[in-house]
């Protein structure tokens, strides 16, 4: 497949720092893809735009006790709870593996407080093979940290700043659909020097076994993605268009390429597929060869002429 026409860019907003470039707009989401290894037996990994790997933490976590996953008729829900290996662990186990590829790796990191998004960011701004940082500070799944800091302003504003000051890396915020206002939320994490923002992250859900009568899940409440949260997706990559002027990686049940070319019209400049993952182990390729598609039937040479055309 030519990346001619697909190639999209997140530039960077401050200057002495670093660009993405990726060669098209097709993103393996975090936490649906893991590191790469398993994937990489059923499609060319080369062939992506980036990788954003499993959720990091500074140490090791085990996660949610089980059950912490339920399938939906449009999805699933899930309460997994960040568990992963923890950052040294990925370095020294996981990097090896995706520095073979060309593939631009974007590192995904949680944390309980400001400071361990800054000590994780300087750890990983020093490691050969990571492209870009993913700063997740809406993880649904997690007591500490999670959902408080995507609720408040002056926190996404805040952790942004402190490690736009840590890395000369790309930052890219995640943002929470459980907000009322994502719009205004999306300008903070600018405001604290964001080069682009991600969304949605998953939406708050449970599910009840009537049998037993009691939630499914032992954390109660799980993020629900997949198509069901589509619409939502991307009513919200819509408002933040309006909002912000920096690009948008837009992700929630896309499944193929006409999904990823609604989020593209909508003001997305690349998209991220995960549970599709799940259903089709070659959904991110299917994904952009559609968009490829799409393109040619239209005559249209660059995807980046697409880029919020709905607006006009």
């Amino acid at each position: 497949m030519k990346t001619k026409g697909m190639r999209v860019t997140i530039p960077a907003r401050v200057k002495g720092c670093k660009s993405l470039v990726l060669d098209n707009p097709v993103i393996a989401a975090s936490g649906t893809f893991g590191f790469g290894r398993e994937y990489a037996e059923y499609i060319d990994l080369d062939k992506l735009g980036a990788i954003a790997v499993k959720g990091l933490t500074p140490a090791a976590r085990e996660g949610n006790p089980t059950p912490r996953i339920v399938e939906t008729e449009m999805g699933i829900i899930n309460s997994i709870g960040l568990q992963n290996p923890g950052i040294e662990k990925f370095i020294a186990e996981e990097m090896p593996f995706l520095n073979q590829y060309k593939t631009k790796v974007i590192a995904n990191i949680s944390g309980n407080s400001v400071e361990e998004f800054v000590i994780m960011s300087k750890r990983l701004s020093t490691e050969k093979g990571v492209d870009a940082m993913e700063i997740n500070v809406s993880c649904p799944n997690i007591h500490r940290g999670g959902e408080v800091f995507a609720t408040n302003p002056e926190m996404v504003e805040l952790i942004t700043s402190a490690v736009r000051k840590a890395t000369d890396l790309p930052i890219i915020v995640k943002l929470s659909p459980n907000v009322t206002d994502i719009g205004y939320i999306a300008r903070r994490a600018e405001a604290g020097g964001a080069d682009a923002v991600s969304m949605i992250n998953t939406v708050l859900a449970m599910a009840i076994d009537i049998h037993k009568q009691k939630p499914v899940l032992k954390q109660v409440f799980g993020g629900l993605s997949g198509p069901a949260i589509k619409p939502i997706a991307l009513r919200q990559v819509w408002q933040v268009y309006q909002s912000v002027n920096i690009p948008i990686i837009g992700m929630g049940g896309i499944m193929d390429g006409d999904d990823a070319i609604e989020f593209i019209l909508a003001g997305a400049t690349a998209v991220s597929v995960g549970t599709g993952n799940f259903v089709n182990p070659t959904a991110c390729l299917d994904v952009l060869q559609g968009m490829r598609d799409y393109l040619e039937n239209h005559q249209i040479n660059d995807i980046n002429q697409l880029i919020g055309r709905a607006h006009q």
